[in-house]
């Protein structure tokens, strides 16, 4: 795990910080469904999913430098190597938010449990 950590680079930092507030505040949420966790959920998946992005979009610059200074005739599979750490930051941002969205939907079903009428009148 430090090792897919490691490799994605400094994105990783921002990604996992506004991952696990998302996923804090998804648990929140989860335990108790109210309306003021909602905005807070919304924004750290915004700040989640950016920050995951912007890892990926420097990694992807930073690999494609490094390539094009190869001499001619190095292996090319370098650059797959590079792009597939660079697709760490994504899949970071991507698996923390997909465990926040599963706690806010367990909220959701919880919310939509409290507002169903307990009973149903029955006409006659």
């Amino acid at each position: 795990m430090s090792d897919f950590f490691v490799a994605g680079g400094w994105g990783m930092y921002p990604t996992l910080l506004a991952g696990l507030g998302l996923l804090v505040a998804s648990i929140l949420y989860a335990r108790s469904p109210e309306r003021r966790y909602v905005p807070l959920m919304l924004s750290l998946g915004v700040f989640t999913l950016i920050a995951g992005g912007l890892g990926f979009i420097t990694g992807l610059m930073t690999c494609l430098s490094k390539f094009g200074g190869l001499p001619a005739g190095a292996d090319p599979r370098f650059m797959a190597y590079g792009l597939q750490e660079a697709l760490h930051n994504i899949v970071l941002a991507l698996v923390l938010g997909m465990l926040a969205a599963l706690f806010a939907s367990v909220g959701a079903w919880r919310l939509s449990r409290q507002l169903q009428p307990s009973a149903i009148p029955q006409s006659m």
